[in-house]
């Protein structure tokens, strides 16, 4: 990724730009992408944090035009700063809201919900939400339709791979949110951390791949192991991940391992998981 300059838009499609917050770090990357579609009359997705020089940016970038604040899923790196956005401008919240399980940002209330499919456009654009549950289970992707641009949030990252947290995140419904997504056509993908991706289809197959060679890893793992806890199991399926990381691989551990259960060919009682075929 270019050098960034916070607090500057950058054209990713003829209909887009990026702004992305100072807010890097292990777990955001290079920081939050927020991103506006259109020109006479915005969207925005993902504000970001609610850090005063990110939304004085935004607001100075907007130049009054906001029309929607939208947010791809309500992680405290997502959508914070929508509130204080939406106050400053008048625009209106739309967004999926979930109970907090310890992740959600709270500040997020009184948004618009959103369905499957369902558009919102002016003369400039149409913008299509695909609900991605996965991640988290209020996950949503846009697709700039006139670009084939898909703005995916957390659901895929530039650089990383995404944690699966349960209860809201589950492994199961993030595969298949993958393998719903090869059904539009999409060109570019605009993540929430990180630069474009090109190869959209090759993308998210090598995705749907890596966490089923992932699993496999695990299933494989507890017929050595036999009745083991996480936290003894992480580093053995997680030992091509730096150690430090190990605490948030055992959170998608944990998703695997659901995963294998509810297909029938895991149990667990007292946390000792087990395999059973």
């Amino acid at each position: 990724m270019p050098e960034i300059r916070y607090g500057e838009a950058v054209a990713v499609s003829p209909r887009v730009r990026r702004v992305t917050a100072p807010n890097s770090g292990r777990m955001t990357g290079p920081g939050t992408n927020t991103y506006l579609i259109g020109e006479r009359e915005l969207a925005m997705v993902d504000p970001g944090p609610n850090m005063p020089e990110h939304v004085d940016a935004l607001e100075r970038i907007c130049a009054g035009r906001l029309r929607w604040i939208l947010v791809t899923h309500t992680h405290r790196d997502h959508s914070p700063a929508a509130h204080a956005l939406a106050r400053r401008t008048g625009a209106q919240l739309v967004g999926n809201i979930i109970p907090n399980d310890g992740f959600q940002d709270d500040t997020f209330i009184d948004a618009r919900a959103l369905v499957q499919d369902e558009v919102l456009s002016t003369d400039e654009f149409t913008l299509r939400a695909l609900l991605t549950p996965g991640h988290v289970s209020n996950h949503i992707c846009f697709l700039v339709e006139e670009d084939a641009l898909l703005m995916t949030g957390d659901h895929i990252m530039g650089g990383s791979t995404v944690v699966i947290v349960p209860p809201h995140g589950n492994m199961q419904h993030y595969i298949e949110s993958l393998r719903r997504m090869l059904n539009y056509r999409v060109e570019h993908l605009a993540p929430g951390h990180g630069d474009l991706i090109a190869n959209p289809r090759g993308e998210i197959e090598h995705l749907i791949a890596h966490r089923l060679k992932r699993e496999a890893k695990v299933a494989d793992a507890l017929q050595r192991l036999g009745a083991v806890t996480i936290e003894t199991l992480t580093p053995v399926v997680y030992d091509d991940v730096d150690p430090v990381m190990h605490s948030w691989a055992a959170m998608s551990l944990h998703a695997h391992l659901l995963k294998l259960r509810d297909d029938g060919r895991a149990s667990e009682q007292d946390g000792l998981w087990r395999m059973l075929t």
